[in-house]
């Protein structure tokens, strides 16, 4: 083999190290699509931005059982155009309520998916059942009780943030 001189040493660490730099540049990449490929919008409080489809399979879901049933996180970010989401899905056992009624900052949607339910609309009772969907609108007192013979199923969509001042892009 025979030897480099200064000129070739030279020309192969710069070639060495172009490689490396755009090998650098492409795992970049991959891994900030993985991770999104977009920045949080202004204002987020550090949640992940779901800009990217996914399915989430019932069976995939974490469950953590308490003394009134069960709740499955589905999932919690910032969408893109700066809302912050947060999704669960709750079994209310007969007679229970998750908490007292209560107000928050932030919007919910209530989707009755398995018996009955009587919610607690700013003190005024209403019963709902398969398909009933409820508004917990922003500041305003609500609250849920599974009221059936049977275990209650609903998912809760919050929209929104419990920062007063806190507003979206």
């Amino acid at each position: 083999m025979d030897t480099m001189n200064r000129r070739d040493l030279c020309v192969a660490l710069s070639t060495f190290a172009a490689l490396t730099v755009v090998a650098g540049e492409e795992q970049t990449n991959v891994q900030a699509q993985d991770k999104m490929a977009i920045a949080p919008p202004v204002g987020t409080t550090g949640e992940p931005v779901l800009s990217v489809q996914r399915t989430f399979p019932f069976a995939s879901l974490p469950v953590v059982k308490n003394e009134n049933g069960e709740t499955r996180a589905v999932v919690h970010g910032v969408l893109p155009t700066g809302e912050e989401v947060e999704m669960h899905e709750t079994t209310l056992l007969p007679g229970h309520m998750p908490h007292p009624p209560h107000k928050h900052v932030h919007s919910e949607f209530m989707l009755i998916r398995e018996g009955t339910v009587e919610i607690d609309n700013d003190g005024k009772p209403e019963r709902l059942g398969p398909g009933g969907v409820f508004l917990a609108a922003s500041n305003v007192m609500h609250g849920l009780k599974n009221v059936g013979p049977a275990n209650a199923n609903y998912f809760v969509i919050a929209i929104g943030r419990d920062t007063v001042g806190a507003t979206p892009v």
